[in-house]
């Protein structure tokens, strides 16, 4: 029996539509990496998942970093900062995979969990409060509810 490693639930929220929901997706792949790890699906299958879950968080550093900037936040560059400090420990991994010297393992698993609680809870629910104290739209259009109601839309492009 396989068990999430990762539960969301609202308390997550900061507020801001798109950011939720793109958290909740990068939810979703770290469990996927944790059956997959629990179920013993295989190293092949625990790096594809990796490498999307590595793909799909360089894009949505990249959305969170443009409204910061849109936003005027003053905090971005500590928050970027954090970002490119993941990306850079998750790329030295992926090499470190590439070449035997490492493995996907629960410590990585517990890591990226202990790094994604603490980066929403802390650094992206400030600069939620900022975007919605600065005018931000927390919602999405009608268009884009409709749209983003067929779900994973985005991995067409990868």
């Amino acid at each position: 029996m396989t068990t999430d490693l990762f539960h969301w639930s609202s308390d997550f929220d900061v507020g801001i539509q798109e950011i939720d929901e793109q958290h909740k997706e990068l939810v979703d792949l770290l469990n996927q990496l944790h059956v997959a790890i629990q179920e013993h699906h295989g190293s092949a299958t625990s790096r594809q998942i990796l490498d999307k879950l590595a793909d799909y968080t360089r894009t949505h550093f990249a959305v969170e970093e443009s409204l910061m900037r849109v936003s005027n936040y003053p905090d971005f560059a500590a928050h970027k900062q954090n970002h490119e400090d993941l990306i850079a420990q998750v790329r030295a991994l992926q090499e470190k995979l590439d070449s035997g010297q490492a493995a996907i393992t629960f410590e990585l698993l517990h890591f990226l969990k202990v790094w994604l609680t603490r980066h929403i809870n802390e650094a992206d629910k400030r600069f939620g409060a900022h975007f919605i104290a600065h005018g931000g739209a927390t919602q999405w259009s009608d268009h884009v509810e409709e749209a983003m109601k067929k779900r994973k839309w985005w991995w067409k492009f990868w």
